[in-house]
């Protein structure tokens, strides 16, 4: 059993790491995955069509020379605009040569009809902004939004005079920020798959770390107790006081096994306030929430500290689960008498579902009542959540009650 005790303490290291990363991965934010809807399509660029309804409006009313050939180069256009946007939303098909050809030929049918017809026919130049937009990243961006604005200048100003700098200007500021937003729109949605990504992962490798420090914390003991039953079982036959022996090694082996398993377990769920303070640090700005940590006043007794340190971890895995905040701060002020700990966000005052006797703010509120504390949870008036806890100094943590009670029965 040499070394057990260093390998207790890494088993318990694994399941703190593996508990934070399995609260940041994509089974335990389902609220927040809800919050991320479907990506965008071609049909979030369609009802900007309507801008051509003047075009229409004049070749219906005859009011357009050539009328066949207008109400042509109309169908032209917004065949070659429905196929540039619904093919933009997809990577390979964005980047193919067809879809620039497309986007090419849509700008010449623009450039003629815009020369053509003039007046409302000019806001096709800000519709192909869009579809260049959606269609083009990188360095193609700048010089297809110059040029079109240059070209939409041009023409509109041949067309209309001065007035024709405001065609260039909502060319080129339709195509910049139509680029803008579906840029950042991929980003975010790149970023949040790959981080679910690297929560999966990690899930993975803390449950491989954690497989194999249990198989070295109980593998060795387990094959004794195998070995001397096996041999106890042959003996008992023809040699009972051997047999009685093995016995007793087993018993004792199996009594100092229960001993070390116990202590990882009251090792693991009795952490200090100051680690449980460290961990939550850790674990919101892996949500990407700005932790904020004050701590003042003497230090803490350890039964104190335990106590705190569950409210933390709840609290701040329901900031994390359910929230939805963007910063969370966790102050804690102590005196000679009482400490008082306050963990606030800026989310949507969720507080998550409690999770039984043993955790979740029920289970905690009996828990700190039994140690002469409080403990109150609710939604703030200007928005958010807070839980805050009041506790004695002196105040006897329930769980170390127990575990006196069980080593004096011992």
């Amino acid at each position: 059993m040499t070394g057990t005790g260093g390998r207790l303490r890494r088993v318990s290291c694994r399941l703190d790491a593996w508990q934070l990363a399995r609260q940041s991965g994509p089974a335990e934010r389902d609220g927040r995955q809800e919050r991320v809807g479907p990506p965008p399509t071609g049909f979030a660029l369609l009802p900007w069509l309507l801008m051509g309804l003047g075009s229409l409006a004049n070749i219906v009313q005859g009011r357009a020379s050539s009328p066949w050939i207008g109400g042509l180069g109309l169908l032209v256009f917004n065949s070659l605009y429905i196929y540039v946007t619904f093919r933009s939303f997809d990577k390979e098909r964005r980047e193919s040569p067809s879809t620039r050809l497309a986007l090419a030929a849509m700008a010449l049918v623009t450039c003629a009809l815009a020369l053509a017809y003039g007046g409302s026919w000019l806001l096709f130049f800000p519709l192909l902004g869009l579809a260049a937009g959606a269609a083009l990243r990188g360095r193609w961006l700048g010089r297809w939004g110059w040029t079109l604005a240059a070209a939409a200048g041009i023409v509109a100003g041949i067309k209309d005079g001065w007035t024709g700098l405001n065609i260039a200007y909502g060319t080129f500021l339709s195509t910049m920020v139509t680029a803008a937003i579906l840029g950042l729109s991929d980003a975010v949605r790149e970023l949040r798959a790959a981080r679910e990504e690297l929560a999966t992962r990690a899930v993975a490798e803390e449950r491989l770390r954690f497989s194999r420090d249990l198989h070295d914390l109980l593998g060795h003991t387990l094959s004794v107790i195998v070995v001397k039953s096996e041999a106890a079982r042959r003996l008992a036959r023809r040699d009972l006081d051997a047999a009685l022996t093995q016995i007793t090694d087993i018993e004792a082996v199996g009594r100092q096994a229960l001993t070390e398993v116990r202590e990882a377990v009251t090792g693991y769920r009795e952490g200090s306030l100051g680690t449980e303070l460290e961990r939550a640090r850790s674990a919101l700005a892996a949500a990407d929430v700005e932790p904020v940590v004050h701590r003042s006043g003497p230090p803490l007794p350890p039964q104190a500290e335990a106590l705190l340190g569950w409210v933390v971890r709840e609290a701040v895995t329901n900031v994390v689960r359910h929230s939805g905040a963007s910063r969370c701060e966790i102050a804690v002020s102590g005196g000679a008498d009482r400490v008082r700990l306050t963990v606030t966000d800026d989310g949507t005052g969720a507080a998550g579902p409690s999770q039984g006797p043993g955790t979740g703010l029920t289970g905690l509120t009996e828990r700190l009542l039994t140690a002469g504390g409080s403990l109150k949870a609710g939604t703030e008036p200007g928005g958010g959540f807070a839980v805050t806890a009041e506790l004695p100094v002196d105040a006897r943590a329930e769980g170390h009650a127990e575990a006196d009670v069980r080593t004096r029965s011992r």
